[in-house]
């Protein structure tokens, strides 16, 4: 049995794919791809469950606020 984590198996299984629909191409930029592929959401899921609190929110990412307040308006989640 796996010791990853569901999200970590998520993960590893889109990268594989990714990699895999590269058909041989070289990849680049995959950090900063994934990096924001997954911020996004992160940040949406987590002010949802914060009720858009984002002292709380920040706290939960173990962020600073005012990285959380950059980052969301980076994603345009805010103005």
């Amino acid at each position: 049995m796996s010791s990853k984590s569901p999200l970590e198996q998520c993960v590893i299984d889109a990268l594989d794919a990714y990699f895999h629909d590269l058909n041989g191409t070289e990849p680049h930029g995959i950090h900063a791809m994934v990096m924001l592929t997954v911020e996004k959401p992160l940040l949406q899921s987590v002010m949802r469950r914060a009720a858009d609190n984002q002292s709380m929110a920040a706290q939960w990412l173990g962020i600073n606020r005012n990285t959380l307040r950059k980052k969301l308006k980076e994603h345009r989640l805010i103005k």
